[in-house]
């Protein structure tokens, strides 16, 4: 007799990765996703951290390189090229995701691939590197001491143990770079995330302006739209033309998953047993996890988690410099891990004000909505003054960019006259009145220049000031319909 539960459906892609929703699955059928020893599995139920990894490879899981056909379609080059080493094994997606306990509520962070680290549990004598190299560095390194070691090693097992020891590197060099233990991991390769996608009949996105990308075949118009599987694959993998580079390309799959959760929550692909038999062929297939992850247990706790409970942001970098004659992005280090452990173990907030009456003829803070656009050139500036403005008690509004401009302007919808002052009183500017402003909303346009007001700095969280916003409902660029944000 055939059993069956409602359980996790892990959507996992190359650049993008999300345990996503549930269905009704076959017990025996879930519990073989997994098979990778790499690391000691922490609980699968209650508080837990789970790091999501999306490998740039054009190989199989066997170490075969990918079919023609489908190198074509990834935009990936050919077998040639992969024999010479085109591709190689980065985790171009790395996103670092708290399950709190009870399962209702997440948070994740994106590493962007690109910042400089010094690795941990590495093969070889590389120390130091790009985030996202600290797999590849790993498996080069143990598969050459493989074959010196054990000459006749068939390729199968030489592909497995390589990338065991990848898996090891970046979860060691993550947990360095973040400060927390990670207790589960879930990987998924190129090939894994366009049947995934095809799966799902595409994704849909939106975009702030056209784009034209040769190299990853993004060539998309601006707007809403609709893209198939491989477009799928090029919006997630372009970086190059893209006004943030490699941080906007973060962006994009944190859209993904905004994307996805959006299909699993209204066109009923949770209830499709034709889909979701395909989605769970797609996983046992191309998705590897930590053996000792029990998804069942999993599942149960996360009934309760939806989309408006998923929190993505991306952590921050200092800026950019060329090391050891490569392109990074420099990082500080204690602030990320302050910031990384402020959002996974927040300290109890005491409300003794919560109460407090507004001051006559003003409403109070949580009566109105401030919306914060960047017209200047302070990256993440608007996010950080959202989250200020949060914290001081004000409702959060869209957050994202606007035109360039010089001055830092502030107005108001009806009823929002009092606050909108207030707030204006922080820039030194005057509010004025908005004609298109829902009532009970405060719009601030930031100029050139514009820095986090004192009286704002001095009433943030320690850490997530310092947060880049991402796109998603949460904060980042305009959300256009379905709730699907715009995006770079």
């Amino acid at each position: 007799m055939v059993r069956t539960c409602y359980v996790l459906t892990c959507v996992l892609a190359a650049l993008v990765l999300l345990v996503s929703g549930f269905s009704y699955l076959v017990i025996r059928d879930v519990s073989s996703i997994g098979a990778s020893h790499a690391i000691s599995s922490g609980p699968s139920a209650g508080a837990q951290n789970i790091l999501l990894m999306g490998l740039e490879s054009r190989r199989d899981w066997n170490g075969n390189i990918l079919p023609g056909r489908i190198l074509a379609k990834l935009h990936a080059g050919n077998a040639q090229a992969v024999a010479n080493g085109t591709g190689g094994n980065a985790t171009n997606t790395l996103i670092l995701i708290h399950i709190f306990a009870g399962g209702k509520k997440a948070v994740g962070f994106s590493i962007p691939r690109d910042d400089w680290v010094h690795f941990a549990g590495t093969a070889g004598p590389q120390q130091a590197g790009k985030v996202d190299q600290a797999y590849g560095v790993s498996m080069y390194f143990e598969q050459a001491k493989l074959r010196q070691q054990h000459p006749g090693m068939g390729q199968d097992q030489l592909a497995f143990l390589g990338n065991e020891a990848g898996r090891r590197a970046a979860v060691a060099t993550v947990e360095k770079l973040t400060g927390v233990r990670i207790d589960h991991f879930a990987e998924v390769n190129l090939d894994g995330f366009y049947e995934l996608a095809k799966v799902f009949g595409g994704v849909k996105v939106c975009l702030n302006h056209a784009v034209r990308d040769p190299k990853s075949g993004a060539h998309f118009h601006q707007g809403y739209q609709h893209l198939d599987a491989a477009q799928a694959l090029s919006f997630v993998r372009q970086r190059d033309g893209l006004p943030n580079g490699d941080l906007d390309r973060t962006h994009r799959q944190q859209a993904f998953i905004d994307s996805v959760m959006h299909q699993l929550r209204t066109e009923g692909v949770l209830s499709d047993l034709t889909k979701v038999t395909a989605l769970l062929s797609v996983a046992k297939q191309y998705v590897i996890t930590d053996a000792g992850w029990n998804l069942l247990d999993f599942a149960t706790q996360l009934r309760g988690l939806t989309s408006g409970n998923l929190v993505f942001r991306t952590l921050p970098i200092k800026g950019f410099a060329t090391i050891g004659g490569q392109a990074a992005n420099v990082v500080d280090v204690p602030v990320l891990q302050a910031i990384v452990h402020a959002a996974f173990f927040p300290r109890p907030v005491s409300r003794p004000a919560r109460h407090r009456a507004a001051a006559p003829g003003k409403p109070s803070a949580a009566a109105t909505t401030v919306g914060v656009l960047n017209g200047g050139s302070t990256t993440g500036l608007a996010g950080r003054i959202s989250a200020a403005l949060v914290t001081a008690g004000y409702r959060a509004g869209t957050v994202g960019n606007a035109a360039s401009r010089t001055a830092t302007s502030v107005s108001y919808g009806t009823g929002a006259a009092a606050n909108a002052a207030a707030i204006a009183r922080m820039f030194g500017v005057t509010a004025v009145p908005g004609a298109s402003l829902a009532p009970g909303h405060v719009q601030i346009l930031l100029g050139a220049g514009a820095v986090l007001p004192s009286a704002l700095a001095a009433s943030q969280p320690q850490a997530p000031a310092t947060i880049i916003p991402t796109a998603g409902p949460q904060g980042g660029a305009v959300i256009a319909k379905d709730g699907i944000p715009c995006v770079n």
